[in-house]
């Protein structure tokens, strides 16, 4: 439900090329659903204890498979929306969907929509097939006056009371949950402005997890035969405070990233190697007493000619050339270099920002400007007063 940070899982499938994982809390909550909810279904049931347990066992697993189509149901409305599907990820309490940027408010509403209606077919097709298997036609009190019910009977009203639930709970316009993306998207489809809906959505996601935590810690103090109850609302009421907080510093963040240029935030004095100095010499006077792992390489009129790194001079002077200049043994490729007028986001999205730590800003001619490390990226977008 909703979409959520990636966490380490367990591949458990791939459908149409989507990779569906499930996290190892996942398997804990399935073993403490099953020794709880044995016992009422072995009441509603009747009969044999491993007749109940078999059917907790499936009602889990149906549940559990529900949540798959219920993710499965944003990827596939994401992908004819063009938006790229990284995988889906389960967990203890519930599962999210991995997407690329939504491009637009209305993609945004149909890719947040699409789960929760397959949950709610879902849990409309198990009620009519409940109705059609019971006898009185009422699914939901097949246990009530003496009447046991069979096991497809309460096995059907098990899942749709499930996804029932599920279905009311998601639809809460608190971030993670599908509620507050369709909330998302339709504020920012009114105001046009993507930051100042997620900060929106987000603040009314604190105030609902804070009342809810509020009523989870009242029921405690004051109801001690709903202490369970008390200390679970009390625990979404701190999931869901802590997510909308995230999601309003992630507006505020992206504000920001919005307004800067690389010039803006890079080093305008990083030091660098001339092109005609000698490995040992560049060895022995920046990579031993700097310690980084490469330096950007200039010509006399500081034009940016490449990055030179530690293991390529090592391996030079071990095969006996240390005399070279380092512009013999540039790495000129790599996708490292960036314009100093570029926006922000673009040198978020580099390759090289990734994969070196730091990007090379340069003029319109080359010439080198500055480098913008990932910690100077970070300190220029920390929030005032952090």
């Amino acid at each position: 439900m909703g979409r959520m940070p990636v966490r380490r899982s367990f591949q458990l499938a791939r459908i149409s090329g989507i990779r569906i994982g499930v996290g190892i809390s996942w398997f804990l909550i399935l073993g403490l659903v099953i020794a709880l909810f044995t016992p009422s279904l072995h009441e509603e049931l009747g009969g044999s204890t491993t007749t109940a347990y078999l059917v907790t066992v499936a009602v889990a697993l149906s549940f559990f498979l529900s949540l798959i189509l219920h993710e499965l149901g944003h990827a596939h409305v994401a992908r004819r929306n063009g938006i790229p599907v990284m995988g889906i990820e389960l967990w203890a309490l519930g599962g999210f969907t991995r997407t690329g940027p939504m491009p637009s408010p209305g993609a945004q509403l149909r890719v947040a929509g699409a789960g929760p209606l397959v949950t709610l077919v879902l849990a409309l097709v198990c009620i009519g097939a409940g109705d059609e298997l019971a006898s009185t036609h009422r699914l939901f009190a097949v246990a009530r006056g003496g009447e046991v019910a069979t096991p497809a009977v309460v096995w059907l009203g098990w899942v749709a009371s499930l996804n029932v639930l599920v279905l009311l709970v998601n639809l809460i316009p608190a971030f993670p949950l599908d509620g507050a993306q369709i909330a998302h998207a339709l504020v920012w489809r009114r105001t046009g402005d993507r930051n100042r809906a997620t900060r929106g959505v987000g603040r009314t996601g604190q105030v609902f997890g804070a009342l809810l935590g509020g009523a989870g810690i009242a029921g405690l103090m004051t109801l001690p035969g709903m202490a369970e109850a008390g200390g679970m609302l009390a625990v979404m009421g701190l999931f869901v405070y802590q997510s909308a907080t995230a999601a309003v510093l992630q507006g505020t963040v992206n504000q920001r990233i919005q307004q800067l240029k690389v010039a803006d935030v890079m080093d305008t004095e990083p030091v660098t190697i001339p092109a005609e100095t000698g490995l040992l010499d560049a060895q022995e006077r920046f990579f031993t007493r700097y310690r980084w792992p490469w330096f950007a390489v200039v010509d006399p009129t500081r034009r940016f000619l490449g990055v030179v790194r530690s293991e390529r001079i090592d391996a030079e002077i071990a095969a006996g050339r240390p005399a070279l200049p380092v512009s013999d043994v540039l790495e000129e490729n790599l996708a490292i270099r960036i314009e100093q007028d570029q926006p922000l986001e673009s040198l978020l999205r580099s390759e090289g920002l990734g994969r070196l730590g730091a990007m090379v800003a340069v003029d319109a001619d080359g010439v080198l400007q500055g480098v913008v490390t990932v910690a100077q990226i970070r300190q220029a977008l920390r929030p005032a007063g952090v």
